[in-house]
């Protein structure tokens, strides 16, 4: 081995720029940014000086030999044939570790051992005794690194991960800490270092046990951040030159106490958490990490923000908020961003704010954009570092009035156009309120992208039974055209997210949004994937449960309200049979109104148990309320053999399905409901009727195909289009279907 020698930088992944910078500023200048990490070409001393000054590092590694790895007898080859003698001093305790595989080496644990025992047998044949082999803390820990054929044999010069400072007691942190090295790896993206030499302030409002204020308070006192550790891979090293490292120490112990000097009297980094174990952690590590007394630390919850910060000098907000293990249940996370939300908007100067969050929905809760979005990973998770400019000067503020009470709220916006959305929701929403008092309808469509730029469809459900007295408000976005600037579109409907609760005087946890995002065929839409919320509502005498948040489709169509009504008068003393049943809604009006039996057939278990729920719910039970799961196609042309009639028969389709339960099928309304209808006709009884319904836009029955096969069908679109959907009469299509007489 020859100088330079070459390392590998190891940091948080999204965060490889600010270690090439890092590591530049440590004087290094041959430096190649990874996937991962770095490599970079040093001397020992600028080696060790990374390992003692680099914040957002995770590992050092130095690469001692590439060898073939084609198999396992070629890596032991390679690696006994390496002079050990250089690296492990007698006596000296050693580990290794390994990571990727390959044809042949598909085990980690079987590549690591294969080279210790090579390590083994060669100095065993050198000194005539094998060296012991430690996993904790040995003197020398090896690491091999596989990629394809190639083996890379490194020393890892930090023994143990660079996160571990020193600061922190083993055994006593608070629920998923921060690692330090990715805590600093955030300061550094948010400038902080830089700002740090001025007289700004950073303010972490969610410290928990402190990481990102300590991290902060390390750099501003210029503190190397391994200076508190006793445990590294390279003193057990034979080649460690320990006159190069005990200067290294005093050089860092010099600047550490020239940084504590230049530190002001009056901490102007300041950590908040609401949870008083969090920050005794907090303060403990503060202490441990020599800096107690420039950190301020306090019980305080994150919407207060403002009255500490107002007294500093802007800066950096930093914080890691509760999400995951740090919550008690997912619920929480909602209420934890209106909190900061509001300590935001108490600010009286700009800030520049970092958070690391795997929620997306902290933009919404912030209602601003930002600038820089670093992907990376908390732990396991897949999370985000965004960094946002908040300037009060530039916010757009509103007055909201509640439709209610007409009591004026202000709230920030990011579009200035949304002050006319308010208007508009708040002139339809008093229109609707008053025709569904005179209606008797407790849940309706209030808003249906009657303004362009702010397509949406708000639905409002006033909950009954177990939900007495609740209100809820479904927000559905409908996908924008291209020509629509995503980014745009993002914010308005971030913009809409906090005035629909305003206007309907609801809390921001009874609103469930949703993203509309069509697909080929017109009628499937992505799910929205989030913890079911079951609520209760009453229509007409009945009642019906909802999912309001873990589906896009919340169990009942508002649209079809008048068709339902209408079957249920047609149903009573029939025979009653209910295909493509959804969550049963039209069983439950047919079963109220006095139908002889009914039968509700859907090829979903999760709609059919749903249906079931609904039934029970109004006191429908017994034997001539059946349920039958079946792919409907399939059940009517068995059903049509056995000669038995319906006197009514309710089917309303989906408009398109290429679900998997279909195999190789399709459906398509459009194309496929001749060959349906004609089916469905077979299974009525003489003088039976059909009530056909379907979603598509454009739909246009066959009519004279339909005739050719014996059927009549009559359309009654007209008549069971709701007041609330007028806007929009093309919601559904709906016909009575008969066999023609002879």
């Amino acid at each position: 081995m020859t100088e330079p020698y070459e390392f590998l930088a190891r940091c948080a992944s999204g965060f490889e720029s600010c270690l090439a910078k890092e590591l530049r500023k440590l004087g290094i200048s041959r430096i190649r940014p990874l996937q991962g990490g770095v490599v970079f070409f040093s001397n020992l001393e600028g080696a060790l000086r990374a390992c003692l000054w680099s914040r957002c590092a995770s590992r050092i590694l130095m690469v001692l030999e590439r060898i073939d790895a084609r198999d396992a007898d070629t890596l032991y080859a390679g690696v006994r044939a390496m002079d050990w003698t250089q690296h492990l001093a007698p006596g000296a305790s050693f580990a290794v570790s390994a990571q990727g595989m390959n044809d042949q080496l598909r085990n980690t644990k079987f590549t690591a051992l294969r080279v210790k025992d090579a390590v083994c047998d060669q100095l065993r044949e050198a000194r005539g005794v094998r060296p012991d082999v430690e996993t904790h803390r040995p003197d020398v820990f090896l690491h091999v690194s596989l990629r394809q054929e190639k083996a890379s044999i490194m020393l890892d010069l930090s023994g143990e991960a660079l996160h571990r400072r020193g600061y922190r007691e083993e055994g006593k942190q608070g629920a998923a800490p921060l690692k330090e090295t990715l805590g600093a790896s955030m300061l550094l993206a948010s400038g902080w270092d830089e700002l740090a030499e001025t007289k700004a302030a950073l303010v972490d409002p969610m410290c928990g046990s402190g990481t990102l204020a300590i991290e902060a308070a390390m750099m501003a006192a210029d503190m190397a951040p391994g200076i508190q550790r006793d445990y590294w891979g390279f003193l057990g090293w034979a080649g460690h030159d320990r006159e190069i490292w005990e200067c290294l120490l005093d050089e860092a112990d010099e600047r550490f106490a020239a940084g504590l000097e230049r530190m002001p009297e009056q901490p102007r980094i300041v950590g908040c958490d609401i949870d008083s174990r969090e920050l005794s952690l907090a303060q403990a590590n503060a202490k441990r990490a020599g800096l107690a007394a420039h950190i301020e630390f306090f019980e305080q919850d994150a919407s207060l923000l403002g009255s500490i910060a107002n007294q500093l000098s802007p800066g950096l907000i930093a914080t890691n908020p509760p999400y995951g293990e740090r919550l008690s249940s997912p619920e929480l996370l909602s209420e934890v961003y209106d909190a900061f939300s509001k300590g935001i908007e108490d600010l009286g100067q700009p800030w520049k704010l970092c958070v690391i969050t795997p929620d997306e929905t902290i933009d919404r809760a912030l209602r601003s954009q930002p600038f820089t979005k670093i992907d990376t990973y908390n732990g396991s998770l897949e999370a985000a570092v965004r960094l946002y400019l908040l300037d009060a000067s530039s916010r757009i503020t509103i007055d909201v009035l509640d439709v209610a009470t007409g009591q004026s709220q202000a709230v920030v916006v990011q579009e200035k156009n949304s002050e006319q959305f308010a208007s508009r929701l708040l002139k339809v929403a008093k229109e609707r309120r008053k025709w569904a008092r005179r209606a008797n309808v407790t849940s309706y469509r209030v808003y249906d992208s009657d303004l362009p730029d702010y397509a949406v469809a708000i639905d409002i459900y006033r909950g009954a039974g177990a939900s007495e007295g609740k209100t809820y408000l479904n927000v559905a976005e409908y996908a924008a055209p291209k020509t629509v600037d995503e980014d745009r579109a993002a914010r308005r409907f971030d913009d809409v997210l906090a005035v629909v609760p305003l206007v309907f005087g609801v809390s921001e946890s009874q609103v469930f949004s949703k993203m509309r995002r069509r697909e080929k065929g017109g009628g499937q839409y992505r799910d929205n994937n989030q913890r079911a919320y079951h609520a209760t509502i009453e229509e007409n005498g009945y009642f019906f449960e909802l999912d309001l948040s873990s589906r896009l489709d919340t169990g009942i169509f508002l649209d079809h309200r008048t068709t339902r009504k209408m079957v249920g008068e047609m149903a009573k003393g029939t025979r009653f049979l209910n295909l493509f049943a959804y969550t049963g809604t039209a069983s439950v009006y047919a079963a109220g109104s006095g139908a002889l039996s009914t039968l509700t057939v859907d090829l979903s278990q999760t709609y059919l148990s749903w249906a079931k729920r609904n039934m029970v719910m109004n006191g429908f039970s017994g034997e001539q309320h059946q349920f039958v799961r079946a792919d409907v196609l399939e059940w009517i042309e068995e059903a049509s053999k056995s000669g038995e009639g319906y006197d009514l028969i309710f089917v309303d389709p989906p408009t398109f399905s290429n679900s998997k339960s279909m195999g190789a099928n399709t459906w398509s309304v459009q194309r496929d409901h001749v060959v349906l209808l004609s089916q469905v006709a077979r299974l009525l009884a003489p003088g039976g009727k059909a009530v056909f319904s379907c979603n598509l836009k454009n739909f246009k029955p066959d009519v004279a195909l339909l005739r050719e096969q014996g059927i009549g069908i009559s359309d009654i679109t007209a008549q069971t289009i709701p007041e609330d959907f007028k806007r929009n009469p093309k919601i559904h299509h709906c016909y009575i279907v008969m066999r023609n007489q002879e």
